[in-house]
């Protein structure tokens, strides 16, 4: 991967106080990649640990790309445009190792799903930051730029994100 891929790349930013929780996102996401609507075979997920703190959570498609390193099968590949992690699912054996490897827990292998899901940014026009957009939320937006510094801010757990978001709504003192 040439080095301006490494530092210009495509990311989706998320901002979670904006987030209604209504899931248009994984429905557009899951009819895109699926044809059908199957939240949980979509690329972006909503979690809701507590309520009122929905945060989206998807691929940061870090610079070092450890889910890609770990595939021992060639199943995942880096796209040259956008940055992006991309699923061969005829070489993906379900084994997991790229879902351990990933310091976000984003790859998953949903029941009734044989490969690993992992964020594609379709190809550059992400369904999921349009919908949102359309729905007048804004909690989903396409970045391209240089985020080598800070990725580390966003390649969190979801169950932390979420945690940090609602000690932020709710205070230290009612979180514990």
């Amino acid at each position: 991967m040439s080095d301006a891929v490494s530092d210009e790349r495509m990311w989706i930013l998320i901002t979670p106080d904006k987030c209604s929780g209504c899931r248009l996102c994984e429905v557009a996401c899951s009819l895109e990649h699926e044809g059908v609507i199957w939240p949980e075979a979509s690329r972006i997920r909503i979690f809701e640990e507590f309520p009122g703190v929905n945060v989206p959570h998807t691929c940061v498609q870090c610079p070092d790309y450890p889910c890609v390193n770990s595939c021992n099968f060639g199943a995942l590949s880096v796209d040259e445009k956008t940055g992006a992690v991309l699923v061969d699912e005829d070489k993906c054996t379900g084994c997991g190792a790229c879902v351990l490897a990933c310091p976000g827990n984003v790859p998953r292998i949903p029941a009734g799903k044989e490969s690993v899901v992992i964020c594609d940014l379709c190809g550059g026009n992400p369904k999921c930051v349009e919908v949102c957009h359309e729905a007048g939320h804004d909690a989903l937006k396409l970045i391209r730029g240089n985020y080598r510094s800070i990725y580390r801010t966003f390649a969190k757990d979801p169950l932390e994100k979420t945690d940090d978001l609602a000690r932020k709504l709710y205070g230290e003192e009612l979180m514990g």
